[in-house]
């Protein structure tokens, strides 16, 4: 290993440290001014991704907790702020034009291929429904023709259960029970 190769390595091991150590409780702060631990999540996790690039400079200036506090409360605030300017928009504008919702062929596609394991599905999304070429689907996938004929063959198998004009295929009784279902009132036990 040459030096600047352990330099490297140091400077990872000293990162991962400084990581494992602060993270929870800067979480837990971001988490006190947010009130939402998702949000508090994703900005620390952006504040640590943006304090690896510049881990040396900060090092030399002492404690780096400071520094990525600071970044993870900004973005925190960043958030807020385009969360409160698409509420005042919504409001100034009104809502956004309804949506065609989704056609059932559509509904009933996705989930027929849940029933698939994801190689199957990434095979049949990327023949299927991108038109690519068994061959193309292999390069992509890291597979063989051969493996990848397979997997279509299969899936089809499973689809062709899941996807028919009878009415009593699981999604058709799923989409009816869906399109007929209430509201479950939820029953909570007497204390």
């Amino acid at each position: 290993m040459t030096d600047s190769q352990d330099q490297a390595s140091a400077a990872r091991r000293d990162f991962e440290r400084f990581y494992a150590e602060s993270v929870k409780r800067l979480v837990a702060v971001v988490y006190a001014v947010t009130g939402d631990l998702g949000e508090a999540e994703d900005a620390v996790q952006e504040a640590y991704a943006r304090a690896w690039p510049r881990w040396e400079q900060l090092v030399a200036e002492g404690d780096p907790t400071p520094w990525v506090r600071t970044v993870a409360l900004r973005l925190a605030v960043s958030s807020w702020r385009r969360a409160r300017n698409r509420l005042r928009a919504h409001f100034r504008h009104g809502p956004p034009p309804d949506l065609p919702g989704l056609a059932p062929d559509h509904v009933a596609l996705v989930a027929a291929l849940r029933h698939l394991n994801p190689e199957q599905r990434r095979a049949v999304v990327l023949h299927h429904l991108l038109d690519l070429p068994v061959e193309e689907v292999a390069r992509q996938t890291g597979s063989t023709s051969t493996a990848v004929r397979s997997r279509l063959m299969r899936a089809r198998r499973i689809l062709s259960t899941h996807l028919t004009d009878s009415p009593d295929t699981p999604t058709a009784r799923a989409s009816r029970t869906a399109a007929t279902a209430q509201p479950r009132q939820e029953v909570l036990p007497h204390e």
